[in-house]
């Protein structure tokens, strides 16, 4: 039976030898499987001459492109999709541009993906669309193609009084309920989702939304990592070696680790306030505990995220201001990109992990972290959909100051034993939800139900 998958981005990268494969997220979770059925994965076109598939090498992989102008790509991904649908999704009600323009981009670049995917279609293809970008795919494909669909939404549902601010909600939603299968991290979404689809007056059973004469399931399916991966770079001598020089970098007893995109949704700038708060409530620290944090550059475009970054760098350097010493630095704030191998060693580096997100889909940086670490503590945000299924993690709000910073001196006072006994039992929790199933067990759902 074939695949199609249809994403906003393609799973490769551009490298001088051609296209290769991307590392980590969606490439991970679903070139595996569409290699094995040698599917089809449409995206929106950065490669190439217009108009041309390009092909990677050592892929059974066909990549097709969808071709947007200038302007409707920016007003359906800078636009639509990021400054109406993200925030919104992500609680930042005061950052939500509801913009006509941008939604009739939007409208416009659906129906592109929709047109190549019909193109591409064969009898007894089935379609499988990701995410927030392609909300309206599923039923325009329905009115065009008869083919089984799925969809599935990689970050946080909201509530559906957050969701009926879009004037376009009915839409959106109609749009989503053309699939067969619908998706997401953790049950709280779907039941997001469920009353969000009763509030516009569907007919809603268990975890059933009524479409005409179709029911439509919906279902958590919770997205974890390559635990293969990250055992073998949690054993990996040269990333040990790595790991024992950042140790010395921080030239301290404890290391606490943050890893994020610089996205306001990531709660970078509450996190370095926990850390000041640490210092000034539990000063028999100062001096014992150093702060990595990682902050990938992030839509560097967009004049919310060089604000934060501006904000960011100031608290950096107010904490440096207060607590520097001539015999030890308290923070070392790292602006840049990091490959997995590196990313590795500052997991197995760090004694804590303090990830501790606004608002997010799942936090696979979480999981990493929690499986690469011989015996570290994860602090988790309590608004992470991760934090549904990392119970043993110390989970925090990532509102509280005060609260961050206690979680963090217990943290760093956690017994060998307490922190073992937790450790073992993440661990088991994320292999269980391991990346390699994760399509498998989605389309084996959507092609028997």
């Amino acid at each position: 039976m074939g695949l199609i998958i249809v994403a906003n981005r393609a799973p490769f990268r551009l490298t001088p030898e051609g296209l290769v494969p991307a590392v980590g997220g969606l490439a991970t979770a679903l070139l595996p499987v569409l290699e094995r059925r040698h599917g089809v994965w449409v995206a929106a076109g950065e490669w190439r001459e217009k108009g041309q598939a390009a092909t990677p090498r050592e892929s059974q992989v066909r990549l097709e492109q969808v071709f947007l102008p200038e302007k409707e790509w920016q007003g359906y991904y800078g636009g639509f999709s990021n400054r109406v649908l993200w925030p919104l999704c992500h609680y930042f009600l005061e950052r939500v541009e509801l913009r006509r323009d941008f939604y009739q981009d939007y409208q416009r670049a659906n129906r592109r993906f929709a047109e190549r995917v019909a193109q591409v279609f064969r009898e007894g293809d089935t379609v499988f669309v990701q995410d927030y970008h392609l909300l309206l795919l599923p039923r325009l494909l329905r009115e065009r193609i008869p083919a089984k669909i799925g969809f599935f939404f990689h970050i946080p549902w909201p509530s559906s009084g957050v969701f009926r601010i879009l004037p376009w909600g009915r839409a959106l939603v109609e749009g989503v309920l053309g699939a067969d299968l619908i998706g997401f991290h953790t049950p709280e979404y779907v039941e997001n989702f469920l009353r969000t689809a009763a509030y516009y007056g569907y007919q809603v059973e268990e975890n059933r939304v009524r479409v005409g004469e179709r029911w439509v399931r919906v279902e958590a399916h919770p997205l974890g990592i390559d635990t293969g991966r990250f055992g073998e770079l949690a054993q990996d001598p040269h990333i040990g070696l790595h790991a024992r020089a950042l140790k010395r970098l921080a030239g301290a007893e404890r290391l606490i680790l943050g890893v994020d995109r610089l996205d306001y949704t990531k709660g970078i700038l509450e996190r370095l306030l926990a850390y000041e708060r640490l210092l000034q409530s539990y000063p028999q620290w100062r001096g014992r505990v150093a702060f990595f944090q990682i902050a990938t550059p992030s839509r560097t475009s967009v004049h919310a995220y060089r604000e934060l970054k501006r904000r960011v760098d100031e608290v950096v350097g107010r904490i440096m201001g207060s607590f520097l010493r001539e015999d030890w630095v308290p923070l070392r704030y790292f602006y840049q990109t990091y490959t997995q191998e590196e990313l590795a060693a500052f997991y197995r580096a760090a004694d804590v992990a303090l990830i501790t997100p606004l608002r997010d889909g799942m936090n696979l940086v979480a999981m990493e972290y929690a499986y690469t670490t011989e015996d570290g503590v994860l602090v988790l945000s309590n608004l992470a959909g991760a934090a549904e299924y990392l119970k043993e993690a110390l989970l925090v709000n990532p509102y509280d100051l005060d609260g961050m910073a206690q979680a963090l001196d217990r943290a760093l006072r956690m017994p060998g034993g307490e922190r073992r006994e937790r450790l073992a039992a993440l661990k088991a929790r994320i292999e269980a939800l391991d990346v390699q199933g994760w399509a498998e067990r989605f389309l084996a759902s959507l092609e028997e139900g």
